[in-house]
């Protein structure tokens, strides 16, 4: 894919299902004049995500499924996909796993953030396990999206240290605000 100029940025559909702020950091690096990206779609599998507020705030289309019935909502996301003509996906907190049909389906890129220096802690609860195990740092990456979870092809890392008296919100906190310039910065390096 060819970085694209003006008008002809690469469109772009984001999927949450939470807070929202690495959409949010998402959103306001697409405004940038460097930005490769413009978004054209928020999606989310939860109907209370606060994250589709900055649909309403933003002007950006905005679509739910709740993959309850994860095979006919996967059909229904690829459809608004194609109408929407997007070329790429930022998942972003998005807390479903996307199945092997959907990946290959999507013949665009995939990209994935997520809260720990992969290969380690793939999955959930990543600060607890990453406190539990003794870690002396943890952070976060952002990584292509496979058919396997979080195996994918890593673009960036960046690491924050782990305190003695870290607790998993605390970890969290830290690794967010990280999170929120490590996914533009990986963005730019792959465009």
């Amino acid at each position: 894919m060819a970085l694209l100029t003006g008008s002809n940025k690469i469109k772009t559909a984001v999927f949450i299902s939470g807070t929202g702020s690495n959409l949010k950091s998402l959103i306001k690096f697409s405004k940038l004049k460097k930005s490769p990206l413009s978004i054209n779609l928020i999606l989310s599998n939860n109907p209370k995500s606060k994250g589709l507020q900055y649909g309403k705030i933003f002007k950006i289309k905005t679509k739910i499924f709740d993959f309850k019935k994860q095979h006919v909502d996967e059909k229904k996301t690829l459809f608004e996909l194609k109408k929407n003509r997007i070329d790429l996906i930022c998942l972003a907190g998005f807390m479903k796993i996307l199945s092997k049909t959907f990946i290959n389906n999507f013949d665009g890129k995939i990209l994935n953030i997520h809260p720990s220096l992969l290969p380690k802690f793939k999955g959930l609860n990543t600060h607890e396990r990453a406190i539990r195990n003794k870690e002396k740092y943890s952070g976060c990456t952002v990584h292509f999206v496979n058919s396997k979870l979080d195996s994918g092809k890593i673009v960036l890392q960046d690491k924050v240290r782990i305190n003695k008296n870290e607790t998993p919100k605390t970890l969290a906190k830290k690794i967010l605000a990280k999170e929120h310039k490590l996914y533009p910065k990986a963005i730019l390096k792959v465009f």
